[in-house]
């Protein structure tokens, strides 16, 4: 895996030689991971104050949700119970805490040779990896589009060159 300035996913790692169930699930993660790099690399507090209307979450606070869906991710992989989430005050911790979350997680399903394992726990109740799935991973790709057009309405596109189908940044 390639990193800029410590952090995951500048780059898409390469994908597992097999194709399973944990390696299916691991690329769907760090295909969320690179375009999570990309949707803020760059982003200026004018971007992260920016809100489409007065309904709508500004992108500090989508930022946030996402951090947010990463635990739950994380929590799911090492099979532990979710509770409070400690809030992370500035942007690029929570971005670098956010992409080690996934990569983390991301590392953990690709190893795995039974996903039914993992499951989203709650202190009364616990959902399928199915959840997971459905869950916070694809809620997490969803916003990172969001991410992406709330900068580029706010002026700041994503930078020249990043291609998410190959998951490389070209210069």
């Amino acid at each position: 895996m390639i990193f800029k300035e410590n952090l995951p996913y500048f780059q898409i790692p390469k994908p597992a030689i097999e194709y399973t169930a944990g390696a299916t699930a691991s690329r769907m993660i760090d295909g969320l991971g690179f375009r999570y790099y990309w949707a803020t690399e760059g982003l200026s507090e004018k971007d992260l104050i920016f809100q489409p209307n007065s309904e709508a979450r500004t992108v500090e606070e989508t930022l946030d949700h996402i951090y947010n869906l990463s635990i739950r991710i994380i929590n799911a992989a090492l099979l532990k119970v979710n509770g409070d989430i400690e809030p992370i005050r500035s942007f690029g911790e929570k971005r670098k805490k956010t992409l080690e979350n996934l990569l983390q997680a991301s590392t953990i399903f690709r190893e795995s040779k039974d996903v039914a394992q993992f499951k989203i726990l709650f202190p009364n109740k616990e959902l399928s990896f199915w959840c997971v799935i459905n869950g916070p991973i694809a809620d997490a790709i969803w916003h990172v589009g969001q991410i992406v057009s709330f900068r580029r309405s706010s002026g700041n596109p994503l930078p020249n060159g990043v291609n998410v189908l190959i998951g490389k940044k070209q210069d």
